[in-house]
This record gives C-alpha cells, sequence and structure tokens, in this order.
C-alpha cells in the first residue's frame, strides 16, 4: 500500500463527510499532516508521518498557533536568565515606553492579581487569549522570538506582530519594558527593546482572496497578508512535537526547560475549561471543545475522560488551524495531527462571514475522528505507556 496516499484514503472511506472538500482541496487551502507513533520495548516513541498538500509555500494566516511557540520561548528565556528567584510564577509589571504600547501592573483574573508568566501561558493554552500571547510577544522581544525558533531549525516562522490590536510595523518591532520582582525587590529589569533588522518573509508577497473590508469600506484587491505572522504545518507540528517528546528530537532542537515547565505545559495544554479555578470559566461558554477543533469540532457535548487532547488552534480570516498530539489512555492511542483550511466562499477578507459553522468545525472534527478510527484498529508492536500524560487537573 503506497503511504503517501494513507491520508486521502482514509478520507476516501468516508464519501458523505469529505467528498466535497477533497473534490476542490486548492478552494480550501487544505493541508494534513499525520503523524503514527509507535513505541519501541523501551517505550521510546517512533513517528511515521504522512501528508496531503502539504505545502511551506502556500501560506495560511497562523491565527492562535503562534501561542504555542511564544509560550515556549518565554518559559526558555527566563530559564536562561538564570536568575534566582525569578521564574515563569514571579509576579511582573508592564511599562509603556513607545506608541501604541499599553501599561499593565495587575490581573484580575489570577489568584494573587499579579500578572506573571505562567499566569499568561495559563489563558493561552485554556481559552486562546490575545492580550495573554501579546504580553509574552513583549517579553520575549521580536528579534529573540524569530532568532530562537530559527536556531532551533524551525525555519519556516515569521512572528512580527501582536494579535487583536493593529499597529505599525515600527510600533511591532518596538516591545515593553519589563520589571519582575519579588515583594519590594526588583529581580530582573528589561528595557523597551527594539528589533533592529525587520525578519524577512520567506514567501515575498501573499495576496490572497478577491477582495476586503477596511473600515466599512468593501476593496476590491486581493488582500496582502506579507505583513503577517507566518508559520509552516511542518514547523508547527514540529514545534508540538518537541515539546511533547524532548527526548526523541534532537538536542539542539530541544527548549530548555525544566521539569515543572514542562509539567505545567502539559497540564494546561490539555485540561478543559471547565477544569479552570483561576480563571474559572462558564462552561456554557466554554465547552470542552471551545479549543479542541480536531475530534470534536464545536461540539457542545462533554469530551469522553479517556481522552484528552494536547494542542493549540487558531481561526481567523476564515482560516481555521488545529495543531494536536490525541491520546486516549483507555485503548493505547496517540498521535500527531495537524490541519489547515480556509472557509471562505466569498472570498473576501475581513466581512466577518466565514463557513466556520457550516463547513470548518465539521470537517475538523470528522478529520479527527476518521484517523482516530483508523489508529484504534491499527496495530501496534509494543502498546505505548502513556503515563506521562495522564495528569491530575484537580491539584
Amino acid at each position: 500500500m503506497s503511504s503517501k496516499k494513507l491520508i486521502q484514503k482514509i478520507l476516501k472511506r468516508h464519501p458523505d463527510k469529505f467528498q466535497e472538500i477533497l473534490k476542490n482541496p486548492e478552494k480550501y487551502r487544505l493541508q494534513i499532516l499525520y503523524t503514527q507513533i509507535d513505541r519501541d520495548a523501551q517505550n521510546q516513541p517512533h513517528f511515521t508521518s504522512y501528508t496531503y498538500r502539504l505545502n511551506p509555500q502556500e501560506y495560511f494566516y497562523p491565527a492562535s498557533t503562534v501561542k504555542l511557540p511564544a509560550a515556549l520561548v518565554a518559559m526558555e528565556k527566563l530559564n536562561e536568565l538564570n536568575i534566582a528567584g525569578l521564574n515563569k510564577y514571579t509576579p511582573l509589571q508592564i511599562d509603556s515606553a513607545y506608541s501604541g504600547q499599553s501599561a499593565v501592573k495587575t490581573d484580575s483574573s489570577s489568584e494573587n492579581q499579579l500578572p506573571s508568566v505562567a499566569h499568561y501561558i495559563k489563558k493561552i493554552l485554556l481559552v486562546s487569549d490575545n492580550d495573554a500571547y501579546n504580553r509574552l510577544y513583549e517579553f520575549v522581544g521580536q528579534q529573540e522570538l524569530n532568532q530562537t525558533l530559527h536556531q532551533k531549525g524551525f525555519e519556516d516562522v515569521r512572528l512580527v506582530h501582536r494579535l487583536s490590536i493593529f499597529l505599525s510595523p515600527d510600533e511591532n518591532a518596538h516591545t515593553n519594558p519589563f520589571t519582575f520582582y519579588e515583594g519590594e525587590k526588583v529581580l530582573y529589569q528589561q528595557p523597551l527593546q527594539k528589533n533592529p533588522t525587520p525578519v524577512p518573509s520567506q514567501l515575498g508577497t501573499v495576496l490572497l482572496g478577491k477582495g476586503y473590508y477596511m473600515d466599512d469600506e468593501l476593496v476590491h484587491t486581493p488582500m496582502d497578508f506579507s505583513a503577517k505572522n507566518y508559520i509552516s504545518v511542518d514547523n508547527l507540528q514540529g514545534i508540538l512535537k518537541t515539546a511533547l517528546f524532548p527526548e526523541a528530537v534532537p538536542e539542539k532542537q530541544r527548549f530548555n526547560l525544566t521539569p515543572d515547565d514542562y509539567a505545567f505545559l502539559y497540564k494546561y495544554m490539555s485540561m478543559l475549561p471547565r477544569e479552570s479555578g483561576y480563571p474559572a470559566y462558564d462552561p456554557q461558554e466554554y465547552p470542552d471543545s471551545y479549543v479542541k477543533f480536531l475530534m470534536f469540532g464545536n461540539s457542545k457535548e462533554r469530551m469522553p475522560d479517556n481522552i484528552r487532547i494536547f494542542n493549540k488552534v487558531g481561526d481567523a480570516y476564515g482560516f481555521l488551524i488545529d495543531n494536536a498530539y490525541v491520546v486516549d489512555f483507555e485503548n493505547k492511542v496517540e498521535f500527531l495531527l495537524t490541519a489547515v483550511m480556509l472557509v471562505n466562499e466569498d472570498e473576501i477578507f475581513n466581512d466577518g462571514k466565514y463557513e466556520y459553522e457550516e463547513v470548518g468545525f465539521p470537517f475538523m472534527q470528522d478529520l479527527g475522528q476518521a484517523i482516530y478510527q483508523h489508529e484504534l484498529k491499527r496495530k501496534k508492536k509494543h502498546l505505548p505507556d502513556l503515563e506521562k500524560f495522564r495528569i491530575d487537573y484537580s491539584k
């Protein structure tokens, strides 16, 4: 069997669900990366990847998926600073020292009412908070964020702006002063930073669609995404895999994280909003599937207890992305799945009309379920020991 076509084979078994999209995958800018994991006798993971239309040159807007790399680099930066008492839980204050910047002194959603890198990461992973990402972007700084990822071998990455606030490239190249403190004592101060060399675009000019809205006016030319964030599907999954299986990737690719960083990361990547105490989330507003598109779409049902998904989703401009590691403790199933699609029937951006509900979420749910069903039947020489990913969320 040609393994090249494995994803198509799996999808073709369900024509009722996938036929329409498989007829015209270019229109949906569909890209899928599915990685099987086989364990050896020592429980070491071995990876085999299958792709569908994977192409680092085919642009998609990564939306909130960029928040995971930012969280990893922020924790690494704290560890590299190597200052006694300074860690992800250390309270911090953010100043504004340049146009477009805003200051932060308190955080009403945190238990001690104070902002910290840990609390920002928690909000990113639980409900994909945009402001929390912006604060990590400001702490790391534009230059360091990109350089760190490139040095680890993730070269198809360009993270050049904050999310949900529109600033100029110059304003995005400048990042806020930070102060970390313990009680009254200042542990670390970081001045205003500026990236002196703009991060070059790997793709040149990227024009999509046939029009877009700007200030309530329809502009009848394709929208220019050239100055927006970029990351390839391959790098998205590579970063996820590095975070989850550091022992299975080359040393230079790993993030410099402590055992507590990993435990923290795994807990909040897989925790459901209803399981969080600080911040607390209303399950009506934030159902289990809130940021679990693959397998659960936008279902209002509770997720089964035996399944956990360690992931980061993104959706904006009609793009829908999920970058996930799925675990079923009961059936000893685990796999990595990253998928991207564009649902923008009228090809107009910024009009708020995207087919997320009708096309996007159902496709993501069905894709996740189809791969999961395939995995349930897949024969394995050694069943995985998944205890590393079994977490007590009540603590």
